[in-house]
């Protein structure tokens, strides 16, 4: 008669292993530290393909079942990816540390700076440029966002304040797309919360409006408010304040915009509705850009953007570095990589600064095992 299995005995039996397992691994990760040492004095990469495939290929075979094999393959794979890890992390103690050309400032250089942004007076663009640098500061527009990154390119401003994410829309993509086409470094960021008003000539009454013209962004947050009035004719301008000054330039009473209260202000207009947008939290995030590639002592966000190898588990394996090294990942954003097909290009943006050891380690590994790496800045 078959002895009936003991679920408790089983588990003592589990526990031994694992206790010979988890002391096997101390001796493992102690041989991966003189690795370390041996690849930081010979310059040796620490990801070496070529061994690990190797080693895997020994490892299926030393398996017993069609399921060991399976079974031994991702074990040693997740193994190795620790070991790799470590070594990273040992390396950064050596003084190892990503490739960056970053320098610390006390404060950003203002002094004599040019500001420009998108748009017009009036526009959140123009609003976040002045929450950041002050009321006072020399800005100017240009009409459109790769304007503004050639702007700091050629030197004629210091700095360009762009639109990157926003609340309820999400993503700007095409900014992200411009942080690759240009060289420029993230140096500050700051937080516009969305308050359209509806906007008409002075004296106007709501019973006259025909029109209402804005940024199609707009009018699709101002929807709950707009289906009240579907007699309204809505008419996409290029942005919210250009949609506020041409109504002011029109002066046609029966067209009204809608805008920010500051527009308003700018182009002599009426709030004849305000603060129209049904999401009253939305909220767009500016991020601030300059040629130079500096971070402030207080910076406490870092922002990168890579490319992972073309293979399965690539991805798992990149942002993996974020957890062994203890960083919290904010947000990760992916674009096509318009030259191959299906293949995509991560932005990601995570807690620390580029003077903290887990994040050093972090980008160690990323800038390691990525295709290529950048970081975009630290603010």
């Amino acid at each position: 008669m078959k002895k009936q299995l003991d679920l408790q005995e089983i588990r003592k039996e589990i526990d031994q292993v694992d206790s010979q397992l988890a002391q096997l691994m101390e001796e493992r990760m102690g041989l991966s530290a003189q690795v370390a040492e041996y690849k930081m004095e010979t310059g040796m990469p620490v990801f070496d393909a070529e061994r690990e495939k190797a080693k895997l290929s020994a490892v299926r075979a030393m398996a017993k079942t069609p399921f060991g094999e399976i079974a031994l393959e991702e074990m040693f794979k997740q193994m190795m990816t620790i070991s790799r890890r470590y070594q990273y992390q040992k390396l950064g103690s050596f003084g190892k540390t990503a490739e960056s050309r970053f320098h610390l400032v006390e404060n950003l250089p203002t002094a004599g700076a040019k500001i420009v942004y998108q748009g017009v007076e009036g526009a959140y663009s123009h609003e976040a440029a002045l929450k950041v640098f002050g009321e006072n500061a020399e800005v100017y527009h240009v009409p459109s966002w790769d304007d503004a990154m050639k702007e700091v390119e050629s030197g004629r401003a210091a700095y360009a304040v762009l639109p990157i994410e926003n609340s309820s829309a999400g993503a700007v993509i095409d900014n992200y797309d411009l942080l690759l086409k240009y060289n420029h470094y993230i140096v500050a960021e700051t937080e516009i919360t969305v308050n359209h008003a509806l906007l008409g000539l002075p004296g106007t009454k709501l019973s006259e409006i025909k029109t209402v013209v804005s940024h199609p962004q707009a009018l699709m947050q101002c929807s709950e408010f707009l289906s009240s009035h579907r007699q309204w004719k809505q008419i996409q301008a290029v942005n919210t304040a250009g949609a506020a000054k041409a109504v002011k330039e029109g002066g046609d009473q029966s067209v009204a915009a809608i805008a920010s209260p500051k527009a308003g202000e700018i182009y002599g207009l009426e709030v004849l509705e305000p603060s129209i947008n049904h999401n009253k939290s939305n909220t767009t995030r500016f991020i601030v850009l300059s040629k130079e590639p500096v971070y402030r002592l207080e910076a406490k966000k870092v922002s990168i953007c890579f490319e992972a190898p073309h293979v399965s588990g690539a991805l798992y394996n990149m942002l993996g570095h974020f957890i062994y090294n203890h960083v919290n990942m904010l947000m990760i954003q992916s674009r096509p990589i318009l030259e191959r097909n299906w293949e995509y290009r991560f932005f990601v943006d995570f807690e620390g600064s580029l003077r903290d050891g887990p994040v050093q380690n972090a980008l160690l590994g990323l800038e390691n095992e990525a295709v290529r790496m950048r970081i975009l800045g630290n603010y």
